[in-house]
């Protein structure tokens, strides 16, 4: 991974995929959940106190809303009885009124959401993504992002999976050929910059 990194605040915004109780709390691998709400969480505040975008993306459907697809291998079962706060944001977030929440039915935060038009709105042209799965949610939502024209850095230690195999297996074939990959103290250090 290359030290160099340029943000341009202007038109840099932070995309939060499903930093969310119900998913925050599974264990994860190689970051652990706490870690990486904590990597998350001061990409969060450093957005807002350099007065640029944070969207927080959650997912929230219910069974009727679920895809359905046929294929080799289901994803695990949710639990019988979802406790009511499963797609809340987790605390440690300190979500603002500030701060643009998208929700989404499936993986990716673009597809039937208003993620790309408020982008588009507010002239931004580079995300920074993190958030859980790293080859779900992210990756989901990084391939529609770099096929939308979005220039993109990914923030490796904020986003995490169910194995270390499925995140490197993103990080190094998939994200790497779509964007910059970085560590959270990179990107912050990248943000003190004029």
């Amino acid at each position: 991974m290359s030290e160099d990194l340029a943000i341009t605040k202007e038109n840099t915004a932070l995309v939060v995929i499903d930093l969310q109780k119900g998913i925050a709390s599974r264990e994860t691998y190689p970051n652990g959940s706490p870690t990486v709400i904590s990597n998350a969480s001061s990409l969060a505040a450093s957005f807002r106190e350099n007065k640029m975008p944070v969207f927080l993306v959650h997912v929230s459907a219910s069974d009727a809303e679920r895809l359905k697809a046929t294929s080799d291998e289901s994803m695990p079962p949710r639990p019988a009885q979802m406790s009511s706060d499963w797609s809340d944001f987790v605390p440690e977030l300190n979500k603002s009124d500030s701060d643009i929440v998208i929700t989404k039915k499936q993986w990716g935060a673009f597809y039937g959401t208003e993620l790309e038009l408020q982008l588009r709105r507010r002239n931004i042209s580079t995300i920074v993504l993190c958030g859980i799965a790293t080859n779900y949610g992210v990756e989901s939502t990084a391939r529609f992002a770099y096929e939308y024209g979005f220039q993109q850095i990914f923030a490796e230690d904020a986003m995490s999976s169910m194995s270390k195999e499925m995140h490197d297996a993103s990080v190094n074939y998939a994200l790497k050929r779509m964007g910059r990959v970085r560590k959270t103290e990179q990107i912050l250090s990248a943000l003190k910059q004029k």
